[in-house]
């Protein structure tokens, strides 16, 4: 589908009616009307245009309310598609999903270690060409893209990307020239914190933090369904987060941030330090090979020094979190990323640590839960980046 078309489905009283059948599952024409108030002639007219735009279809007749059943309405999850792309440190993903969030297809493609700003753009449309290519009887309606590192979300650029060394990628430029579709960039952690409030149904819930713990750290706060990215786009970037002013140098290039003690690669490197300085361990078998996931394994394995080294960068999680819970007091937290993998050896020092330091007894009960979009976080963040665009489009 293209741009123009993705634009017409985007009007407000469109959206609204969109809004109310998905939300809904199943619904008239007559009470659609009469919980948007909107005018029936209204709803008749922009129904009529949906079921012959395929965005919606007729389902099973309704129950009477004295005169003849109403005929419900469904959104027809399977009618558009759309394509995610989580691009993190190591690698990219590309996914189709469904109007609903199921995944159709996937690809991952690994990122080399030397990258330039043509190269990159070339990974991306390389892959959402052979997506498109495989599944060209399907209609896509967007191209959604979570970028780690910061993003100008308005604009669609890439502004620097620490773990690739890329500055001022023009994704949104370059993907939407090349396949004419609507296309949305943003922070793979915002992308992950949007995609736990559409498809895990967060909505409700007046604030909510995602954490993206993986190679780097970083959070995304939703406020009543949208997105919040600050003044200049860095809002959630707790990954530099300074934790300890006499600390290891960053990739940002200051000094003792939390990413340098409870990221991915810091849990490895603290548990090498560790090795070397002579604490006995069965990760002295791996002690070529030390990455997170090894220092997981062996802390299941009952091995006590890896599972302190998970408790520990669980607690720097958990006084992070204890300093946004100040600042901001959100109503749930979620953690996602590769780190989330660490399950109870990272959340209960998580929480422990929010019930010490957090000064109120209500926040101190904040719920924090592992991510159920799993290692789909933010593929499926980045669908959802287009989805909140067409089902609640921006007033201006």
């Amino acid at each position: 589908m293209q741009r123009g078309s993705f634009q017409w489905m985007k009007s407000i009283n469109k959206s609204i009616i969109l809004n109310k059948i998905r939300t809904a599952r199943s619904i008239s024409r007559a009470q659609i009307a009469k919980e948007t108030q909107l005018t029936p002639p209204t709803v008749g007219s922009i129904v009529k245009e949906l079921l012959e735009q395929g965005l919606i279809k007729e389902s099973q007749l309704g129950v009477s309310q004295g005169g003849r059943k109403p005929t419900m309405l469904v959104l027809n999850t399977k009618g558009f598609h759309i394509i995610g792309i989580d691009v993190g440190p190591s690698d990219i993903r590309f996914i189709i999903s469904d109007l609903s969030g199921e995944i159709v297809d996937e690809m991952d493609q690994g990122i080399a270690q030397e990258l330039h700003k043509d190269s990159f753009l070339n990974m991306l449309t390389t892959g959402v060409e052979q997506l498109k290519t495989k599944h060209s009887s399907l209609q896509f309606i967007g191209i959604g893209v979570a970028m780690h590192g910061v993003v100008d979300s308005k604009q669609g650029i890439s502004i620097f990307a620490p773990n690739l060394n890329l500055r001022n990628i023009p994704i949104k430029e370059h993907l939407e020239a090349t396949f004419d579709m609507d296309v949305k960039v943003e922070n793979d952690a915002k992308s992950l914190a949007l995609g736990e409030a559409w498809f895990e149904n967060q909505m409700s819930n007046k604030s909510m933090i995602a954490v993206n713990v993986g190679r780097g750290i970083g959070a995304g706060l939703v406020i009543d369904g949208k997105l919040y990215s600050g003044e200049h786009g860095i809002a959630g970037e707790i990954g530099h987060m300074t934790v300890d002013l006499y600390g290891k140098k960053c990739t940002c290039g200051n000094e003792g941030c939390l990413q340098t003690v409870a990221s991915g690669p810091a849990i490895a490197e603290r548990a090498q330090e560790l090795l070397e300085q002579g604490n006995a361990s069965s990760l002295s078998a791996h002690h070529e090979t030390i990455t997170a996931e090894v220092v997981h394994q062996v802390a299941m394995e009952g091995d006590s020094l890896a599972q302190d080294v998970l408790k520990e960068a669980g607690t720097y999680l958990g006084i992070a979190l204890t300093n946004l819970i100040h600042v901001c007091n959100p109503s749930i937290i979620i953690i996602g990323g590769g780190v989330s993998k660490a399950d109870a050896f990272i959340l209960d020092p998580i929480i422990d640590t929010i019930r010490t330091r957090t000064i109120s007894e209500r926040a101190q009960e904040t719920p924090v839960y592992l991510s159920k979009l799993g290692e789909y976080g933010s593929s499926l963040g980045a669908v959802a980046l287009i989805l909140s665009e067409l089902f609640e489009p921006v007033i201006k």
